[in-house]
């Protein structure tokens, strides 16, 4: 497992969207640099608005926590609320967020389109990621347990474990081994 990396969302800086609707926690732009192909961060939506547009990316999002949100997309609106699938639209589309209640927190996963497919997906007890990926993770909202080819990694809340090694080692949640987790992946 020395290619996992770890980011603890308590130890990311939030930062003011431009909106003034909330803040972000940035938990990793790969390949570091100016220019990243793939984007991970977790968002705390404080009001209603409208999200920035990033034109050329491939966005996904889920919500974590909270009564769930509205966007208002071009081919109409979707409610998404914390048990939800995770939802895949074009940056471009910067929709309007209507909060159905009180504050969120959502995961977001952005890859430039050139860059390959992204794919985010609930990781349920007993799922998996297998074969080779271009880039791999798990974002745990709750404390899980990762096996990687049968090998125990405890995450705690609030933390993404990652590889870029192009692999084609098993990533698995194991029954009984927590709560609250999404796989994020890119492929070539």
């Amino acid at each position: 497992m020395s290619d996992l990396h770890q980011v603890h969302l308590h130890t990311v800086r939030p930062q003011a969207w431009r909106n003034g609707g909330g803040v972000t926690r940035e938990l990793l732009a790969w390949p570091q640099g100016a220019h990243w192909q793939l984007r991970v961060s977790v968002a705390e939506i404080d009001r209603s608005g409208n999200f920035s547009p990033f034109p050329g990316v491939t966005r996904c999002f889920a919500v974590v926590s909270g009564d769930g949100v509205r966007l208002d997309l071009p081919g109409g609106s979707v409610t998404l609320g914390p048990g939800d699938e995770p939802l895949t639209f074009d940056g471009e589309a910067a929709p309007h967020c209507h909060l159905l209640g009180g504050p969120t927190q959502d995961l977001n996963l952005m890859a430039v389109r050139e860059a390959g497919a992204v794919r985010l997906q609930r990781a349920r007890p007993g799922s998996s990621l297998d074969g080779p990926t271009r880039w791999r993770g798990l974002y745990a909202a709750t404390p899980v347990l990762l096996q990687i080819d049968g090998v125990g990694e405890p995450l705690h809340a609030g933390t993404l474990a990652w590889s870029d090694a192009v692999e084609s080692s098993s990533w698995e949640l194991p029954h009984g081994g927590g709560g609250s987790a999404w796989w994020l992946t890119l492929d070539a």
